[in-house]
């Protein structure tokens, strides 16, 4: 193939993936889409209504998901999340530490992306305390306990780790006929429960929830259809084109985060180039910007003081630890991965909310004591 076919494919993922994060943050701004918010609505206020969008957005993108892999258009075990090893502590501990840190940064990655566009400057050095301390555990200090310590406490198996997959290895049935039945199967139920309430279905929810998730499915259909090549011509060998890791990728906010801020320090390197990660960190910020300049939402906005600069500091810093050890945020693990069935994906999802849970009611606690 030639290589001018390479470009062409590169700039169609990148595109792609500019155009689809660009209508994810719109619709997470105008909606006021928050995976933190929803863990504190539940725990101030008894309601489930944010929640309800989140696991709505769950559910879309995991039939769509399922859908795309059995019939062949992608390959569920061509994800980091897919893999043979369940670090199922490294998901606990990870998820924990990004739950509690985006309750001080009041936000995950996205919200952060999405708070930026609207004029919070707040939100901008939360972005590059998690971008930083996200690169310190990729490839500095905290890497050697994530590598040495967490990641060697796992389970091995032997294939993907995803539900379907581990299903079919144990039954010997049909790999695509188990994506397609769990697949549909828990998008219904987890679908089925969010639709439940009549006050949730509203066109603002919907949208979130629909909306979102199948952004979620675009990006996974972008990179593991459109970007792969079954031989690239360099290397001869397979290739998702576009992606950081050469695997299909779709849309997660904390190493993409690190990964842009290293881009724009070394620019002029001509190794350095852009990737859907980095793409998708643009398209959020500049969707949540048209649309806050549209609805005269734009407003900047500064720390209120010492407290809230080190909560922010922090919270920025828990985010970047814990998003890159538990292999994502509350979109990278919480939609994403969570969409491949697979149980490191799960874990680190719930590790998250629980994260989340000791943040707010952490935050609760200091409130009554100062008062």
């Amino acid at each position: 193939m030639p290589s001018v076919s390479v470009s062409a494919i590169h700039a169609t993922v990148l595109w792609g993936t500019f155009v689809l994060s660009l209508l994810f943050g719109a619709i997470m701004q105008r909606t006021r889409f928050c995976t933190m918010g929803s863990v504190s609505d539940i725990v101030n206020m008894g309601s489930w209504l944010r929640m309800r969008m989140w696991v709505l957005a769950i559910a879309t993108a995991t039939a769509g998901f399922n859908l795309l892999a059995a019939s062949g258009q992608i390959d569920a075990a061509q994800t980091i999340y897919t893999t043979s090893r369940v670090l199922w502590l490294s998901a606990l501990v990870g998820g924990v530490l990004f739950g509690f840190g985006m309750v001080l940064a009041s936000g995950c990655g996205s919200k952060t992306l999405v708070r930026i566009g609207e004029g919070n400057l707040k939100a901008v050095v939360v972005f590059l305390m998690i971008a930083v301390f996200a690169y310190i555990t990729l490839r500095g200090l905290t890497a050697e306990v994530r590598v040495h310590v967490l990641d060697r406490v796992a389970v091995q198996l032997s294939g993907p780790q995803d539900l379907p997959a581990i299903v079919s290895r144990l039954t010997g049935l049909p790999l695509a006929r188990l994506q397609l039945a769990f697949g549909l199967g828990v998008s219904l139920l987890l679908g089925g429960w969010a639709l439940s309430a009549r006050e949730f279905r509203t066109a603002n929810n919907l949208v979130a929830g629909f909306g979102l998730g199948a952004i979620i499915v675009g990006v996974w259909f972008l990179s593991g259809k459109l970007g792969f090549l079954a031989e690239d011509p360099q290397t001869l060998q397979a290739a998702y084109i576009g992606t950081q890791n050469n695997k299909m990728e779709s849309l997660s906010f904390v190493a993409p985060l690190a990964y842009t801020l290293f881009w724009f320090m070394m620019y002029s390197d001509a190794s350095n180039v852009l990737t859907l990660g980095i793409v998708s960190v643009f398209g959020v910020i500049a969707g949540s910007a048209i649309m806050a300049l549209l609805g005269r939402h734009f407003r900047w906005e500064g720390f209120r003081g010492v407290e809230d600069t080190a909560n922010h500091l922090v919270g920025g810093a828990l985010m970047g630890i814990g998003g890159v050890t538990a292999l994502g945020c509350t979109i990278g693990q919480g939609m994403s991965g969570v969409s491949t069935l697979s149980v490191t994906s799960w874990i680190a999802f719930l590790s998250i909310v629980g994260g989340a849970v000791l943040g707010v009611k952490y935050q609760a606690w200091r409130v009554e004591r100062t008062m």
